[in-house]
């Protein structure tokens, strides 16, 4: 059994969680400062990829960087190269997992307290002292929840995926696009081998998002 497509799609989902993780941070935190009305259309910018069908953001992408496009193009002066290759795996999963990272974490500090931020002020303490040793821990069990959230539907990603780096053995092949080739050509057992494998994972997944929200809701008075 050739475990690359296992080894592939950890990689695209372990580097899109990190992209996500960050950036939805550092989008979550700017926004859930922002007034109502702003936020708002914010938020539908930032959210409209977890709407949209897969298939339609990978569409989207190949209009944005495809080899002939002005994006594909300037980043292709620099050697790289997102369509059809593992690296736009990465690109797609981003796109896909960044609104379940952002939404979650937009949800856990608009629920701190910001009285605690105000006490650390009047002590003389910076901005970003008290938004990593205060903020980020008070928030950390909804935030981690989001980046376990972000990982599994990077793990799972096909549309967008199979529309912008397609199917290559050895190369572009991921769990998801991996079990779609083997049904398609009646390998059925093969099918279900990978089936088995991404349902193992995902039950993991789950469960580490369960005892993260039993740990959120033990912590609360």
């Amino acid at each position: 059994m050739d475990w690359y497509p296992l080894f592939n799609s950890l990689r695209i989902a372990a580097a899109s969680s990190v992209i996500v993780f960050f950036l939805g941070i550092l989008c979550a935190y700017y926004a859930a400062r922002l007034p109502r009305t702003v936020k708002g259309v914010l938020d539908v910018i930032l959210t409209l990829p977890m709407v949209l069908p897969p298939t339609v953001c990978g569409y989207l992408l190949l209009l944005l960087f495809g080899v002939k496009r002005p994006l594909g193009v300037f980043l292709s002066q620099f050697g790289i190269q997102l369509v059809m290759t593992w690296q736009g795996g990465i690109l797609a999963a981003s796109v896909v997992a960044f609104p379940l990272m952002y939404r979650t974490a937009r949800g856990a500090f608009e629920s701190f307290d910001q009285t605690l931020a105000y006490a650390g002020q009047t002590l003389g303490l910076s901005n970003t002292y008290i938004f990593w040793r205060v903020r980020m821990p008070a928030c950390r069990q909804g935030i981690l929840a989001g980046a376990v959230l972000a990982f599994a539907r990077a793990l799972g990603e096909y549309g967008a995926t199979s529309m912008l780096i397609g199917y290559t053995p050895g190369k572009t092949a991921t769990i998801s696009t991996t079990v779609y080739q083997l049904w398609r050509t009646n390998d059925e057992t093969g099918a279900l081998r990978w089936v088995l494998v991404n349902l193992a994972i995902s039950a993991v997944v789950l469960l580490a998002v369960n005892l993260l929200e039993d740990r959120r809701k033990g912590a609360r008075p």
